[in-house]
């Protein structure tokens, strides 16, 4: 494929109308490389969630253009840009949205019940991604059995079963300890570097965002800068490896 993966172009998305109206988004232009790690930053209201819900196929811009693979998303209908997901993007959110009485490996096989995936094909996909994530032997554990880390891992595995092309985090580390959020962030660069998955990520903290190798700030709906990252983070301070030990 020549080109970017993904381009935005003069994207605009307004709610309401009239006195009431707002400008999320005021005609962002945006592309991302197949392979690049991007963190997203921004202040609340600066229109970075907006931009992931479009990136994510969640939401439609109000003008402007989104090409994924030279597609033109904005013209897809409703079941057209749903089987994009499912075919192309994994999902990461920071409340892990995992079924609690359901089993790590139950939860990991969700995305691919949805494609209508058999059986089997379903539970050897969901065990390699969570051998990947570190969780082998985890399979049979429900959520309330895992630490908030763990859990994280079960939401990446999850995410990575479908073998997408872009992995879109929302925060993935809101909810864990520093130790925990390096571990996870460590994960995220693992798969970008080993599998070439492409990652887009939000976030508010600027020691998550230095694991990215691109850093694109948002205000006021606007893109404010869109830079390299000179000093990436590459490696987790923690080894992956204690994840496996680690208790609730």
């Amino acid at each position: 494929m020549s080109g970017p993966l993904i381009s935005l172009r003069g994207v605009t998305k307004k709610y309401g109308s009239g006195k009431v109206e707002l400008l999320a988004l005021k005609g962002i232009d945006l592309d991302i490389a197949a392979g690049e790690f991007v963190a997203i930053m921004g202040p609340s209201g600066s229109g970075k969630s907006t931009a992931m819900n479009i990136l994510g196929c969640l939401d439609t811009p109000s003008a402007g253009q989104y090409l994924f693979k030279g597609a033109h998303v904005e013209a897809l209908s409703r079941d057209q840009r749903a089987r994009l997901r499912r075919r192309y993007l994994g999902f990461v959110f920071q409340g892990f949205n995992l079924l609690a009485r359901t089993s790590a490996q139950e939860n990991v096989e969700l995305p691919l019940l949805y494609r209508g995936d058999s059986t089997g094909v379903r539970r050897d996909a969901a065990a390699r991604a969570l051998a990947s994530v570190g969780l082998a032997g985890w399979e049979l554990h429900t959520p309330a059995e895992l630490s908030g880390g763990q859990q994280q891992r079960v939401a990446i595995a999850r995410a990575i079963a479908t073998e997408p092309a872009v992995v879109l985090a929302d925060e993935p580390t809101g909810n864990l300890d520093t130790q925990r959020s390096h571990e996870i962030m460590g994960l995220l660069v693992a798969l970008n570097r080993d599998h070439g998955i492409t990652v887009l990520m939000v976030t508010h903290e600027p020691d998550m965002a230095a694991y990215a190798q691109r850093l694109v700030r948002f205000v006021d709906g606007s893109i404010a800068s869109d830079t390299p990252n000179p000093h990436r983070v590459t490696a987790a301070p923690v080894a992956a490896a204690d994840v496996v030990v680690e208790t609730i």
